[in-house]
């Protein structure tokens, strides 16, 4: 475990940097202070660890572990050439299409088409319309699953690790969102050991309004669809 002073005075020199980028470049001043923040949940996350040393806080301890093992699998996934990205929007199409009969299906199709938004799907069934609206969302998407790229350290620095964990962090934040706000897609994922990736694409969803579809009617659906698309 590295030393607390020696993080904070990395993260408190980065600090200024970011002010001093902000004032002359924005768009480069909001990527170092976004780093600084990815830094400093780094930080909060590692200092949680001290946790561990008591017996009050064990759960906490237990709690980040199990975060970082799952995490941990999602990256693997990520590894091994797997689209999770897709795998997310294929769970989240068939948690809203499942309960859905023929008719509202083809209301939602017809939305769509009126919003010039055509999906090409094989069969009108929950699982085959699911499957094809999340391919067409994907496509729509440019997404990079290069973690390491996130971090913008390497992973055998201070900061590389500080990072990571700081990365870490922001999944725990997200699935922790996602648990409240929609914990049937919650659940879903985490059967899927997929929960921790849902960082990547939470802006979508909540650029989407995604989540609201628990309680949309078929047009709003529809409407959400869209703005995933486009």
């Amino acid at each position: 475990m590295y030393g607390n002073n020696e993080i904070i005075s990395y993260l408190q020199t980065n600090k200024i940097l970011a002010l001093k980028l902000d004032h002359a470049v924005t768009a480069v001043g909001q990527q170092v202070t976004n780093q600084i923040e990815t830094l400093g949940k780094g930080a909060t996350r590692l200092l949680y660890y001290t946790s561990c040393f008591t017996d009050e806080y064990n759960d906490v301890c237990q709690k980040q572990k199990t975060e970082d093992l799952r995490f941990r699998n999602g990256v693997i996934r990520i590894i091994q050439n797997g689209d999770v990205v897709y795998e997310m929007l294929r769970i989240y199409f068939d948690e809203i299409f499942k309960y859905k009969t023929n008719d509202q299906l083809e209301h939602i199709k017809k939305a769509l088409m009126a919003a010039n938004v055509h999906i090409a799907a094989s069969t009108l069934t929950g699982a085959g319309y699911a499957l094809a609206v999340a391919t067409s969302v994907r496509i729509g998407l440019n997404l990079s699953m290069q973690l390491s790229a996130l971090t913008g350290r390497a992973a055998g620095t201070v900061a590389g690790v500080v990072a990571t964990y700081g990365l870490v962090q922001k999944a725990a934040d997200s699935v922790h969102r996602l648990y409240v706000q929609y914990p049937a897609y919650y659940s879903a994922l985490y059967m899927q050991q997929l929960e921790m990736m849902y960082f990547l694409i939470e802006p979508v969803f909540e650029r989407a309004g995604a989540l609201e579809a628990q309680w949309s009617s078929d047009s709003g659906i529809a409407s959400i669809i869209t703005r995933m698309i486009r």
